[in-house]
C-alpha cells in the first residue's frame, strides 16, 4: 500500500463538476494499492498516518497530530501510484490492484481512519476525479506498508 500525503489548507475532488468531498485543514491522501495488500496493510498505514506529527506547534516545529489540530482528511483512490515507468514512454499498471480487491480495502481502510475519531472524505472510486489543493508548505510524505 502506497500513499502520498499532502498537507493541506484546504482541498476537495469533483466528479463531472459536482463535489464529492471537501475538507479544510488537513491531509489529501492518495491511495494506491498493489495486489499483495492486505487488510493488515490497511491497519498499519492507517495508524501511521493517524499519528503523524506534520503540523507546527508554538515553537514552528513539527509536533501535533491531525487529530491535535482538529484537521480533517481527503482520500483519493489512485490506482497510478502503481505504474510502472522503467520500460517505454507508457506506464504499466501491473502492480495496481484490480478493482475488484482494491475498492473493499481502500474502504476497509477509510474506516481504520474513522476509528481514530477522524472526518475522512473521499472521491469517487474508479471515477475520473478532479483534485483541488492547496498545499500547505508544501509538507509532502509518502507513507507505504512495506
Amino acid at each position: 500500500m502506497r500513499v502520498v500525503l499532502q498537507r493541506s489548507k484546504k482541498a476537495s475532488v469533483s466528479v463531472n463538476g459536482i463535489v464529492a468531498g471537501s475538507i479544510d485543514q488537513g491531509y489529501v491522501l492518495l491511495v494506491g494499492l498493489t495486489h499483495t495488500d492486505t487488510k493488515e496493510d490497511a491497519v498499519y498505514v492507517a495508524k501511521k498516518i493517524a499519528g503523524l506529527r506534520l503540523f507546527e506547534d508554538e515553537d514552528g516545529k513539527m509536533n501535533r497530530s491531525i487529530d491535535e489540530t482538529g484537521g480533517a482528511i481527503l482520500s483519493v483512490s489512485q490506482f497510478t501510484l502503481y505504474g510502472d515507468t522503467r520500460k517505454g514512454r507508457r506506464p504499466s499498471f501491473i502492480e495496481a490492484a484490480r478493482p475488484e480487491a482494491a475498492e473493499p480495502l481502500y474502504n476497509y481502510f477509510n474506516e481504520q481512519l474513522r476509528s481514530y475519531g477522524l472526518t475522512v472524505e473521499t472521491g469517487v472510486f474508479g471515477a475520473m476525479m478532479d483534485v483541488e489543493l492547496l498545499n500547505d508548505g508544501p509538507v509532502t510524505i509518502i507513507v507505504e506498508s512495506k
